[in-house]
């Protein structure tokens, strides 16, 4: 039987609002994103009656530790004693990475017709990008590997491969799923839940 696990995708940033491909570039949250990592580490207080008994875990990127410690702060816990993996940085978008759409296609018509057609397995151009398969592939042995109930602060495309790993929903509209950024997402007895 897998632990409980909570999943929590990081507060919002100026990127988000403006559709860039975000990827692990480096971004802070602003100030809407805050409020929401504040909401819902007083939801997991809410929830979490022996915090203790829980692993913290984040992506190594910016925005995600910035949203662990505003939870762990809400939860009265201390804010830095939580740890980091590499695994769960978020997908790599390559050199579209800072430039939304319509400014790709802009720059050079057509170009993201590809990744309309199939968005879960579509690499973008560049040395590292990653398509969502190849994700799912890295944060695999990470997700196998928990052993104690865990909150997870991660990133929108890792929580994507999550459901795809769990659910049934096919890959084409597993990658399109809306991944809130106000709102809890619980693994319980194997089932995913947003609270």
């Amino acid at each position: 039987m897998r632990p409980l696990i909570y999943f929590v995708r990081h507060g919002q940033t100026a990127w988000n609002i403006e559709g860039r491909f975000q990827g692990q570039a480096e971004n802070d949250i602003n100030e809407l994103g805050k409020r929401q990592a504040d909401r819902n580490g007083a939801r997991l207080g809410e929830l979490i009656e022996h915090p203790n008994d829980f692993d913290f875990v984040a992506s190594p990127m910016r925005r995600t530790r910035e949203t662990m410690e505003r939870i762990r702060k809400a939860m009265g816990l201390p804010p830095e004693d939580y740890r980091t993996d590499d695994r769960l940085v978020e997908v790599n978008f390559g050199d579209w990475q800072g430039h939304t759409v319509p400014e790709l296609e802009a720059a050079r018509p057509g170009s993201t017709a590809a990744r309309s057609g199939d968005k879960w397995h579509f690499v973008p151009p560049g040395e590292e990008a990653e398509s969502y398969q190849m994700l799912l592939e890295r944060v695999r042995p990470w997700f196998e590997g928990i052993v104690r109930p865990t909150v997870c602060v991660t990133h929108g495309g890792v929580m994507r491969t999550v459901f795809r790993m769990l659910t049934d929903i096919p890959p084409r509209r597993v990658a399109s799923l809306e991944i809130f950024q106000d709102r809890v997402l619980r693994l319980e007895d194997g089932a995913l839940e947003w609270l």
